[in-house]
C-alpha cells in the first residue's frame, strides 16, 4: 500500500497538481492585492465614494442596541439580523473584475505564444447553392 501510495504521488499529475494550488494560493492573493489596492479605489472614486459592502437592510433588530445602525459591523454587533446585499454587490463586481483581467491575460499569453483564434469553418458548396436557390425562389 505505501508503494502503491508512493507511485501515486511521483507521478506527474499529483506534481503538476501541487503546484497548481500553490500558484492559485498565490495569484489569489496577488488578485485580492489588486483589487483591494488598485481597482476598489477606483471604483470607490467613480461611484462618488460610495462602500457598497457597507450596503445592508435589517430585518430583525438587534438584542443589545436598537436601529438605527449606522454600518453592517455595528448592526451584526448588536445581534440584528441582516441582509447584507452591499457585501454581495462588491463580491459580483470583483468577479467581474477578475473574469476581466483573466480574459485579457489569457488573450496576451496566446497572442505572446502565437495562438490564432480560430476561424469559422468555410461554408460548405452545397449550403451555398442551397442558399442561392433559396433566394432566387422568394424573388
Amino acid at each position: 500500500m505505501l508503494k502503491e501510495f508512493k507511485e501515486f504521488i511521483s507521478k506527474g499529475n499529483m506534481l503538476d497538481l501541487a503546484i497548481g494550488v500553490v500558484i492559485g494560493a498565490a495569484f489569489g492573493k496577488l488578485t485580492d492585492a489588486f483589487l483591494n489596492n488598485l481597482i476598489n479605489p477606483l471604483v470607490g472614486m467613480i461611484t462618488g465614494g460610495k462602500d457598497f459592502s457597507n450596503l445592508f437592510a435589517v430585518l430583525k433588530e438587534g438584542d443589545k442596541i436598537k436601529a438605527p445602525y449606522d454600518s453592517l459591523k455595528m448592526a451584526q454587533d448588536a445581534g440584528a439580523n441582516v441582509l447584507a446585499y452591499g457585501a454581495f454587490i462588491t463580491t459580483i463586481i470583483n468577479f467581474l473584475i477578475v473574469m476581466f483581467v483573466m480574459f485579457m491575460v489569457i488573450k496576451a499569453y496566446n497572442k505572446m505564444r502565437g495562438v490564432k483564434e480560430e476561424a469559422a469553418p468555410p461554408t460548405p458548396a452545397d449550403v451555398v447553392l442551397l442558399g442561392e436557390i433559396r433566394d432566387l425562389l422568394k424573388k
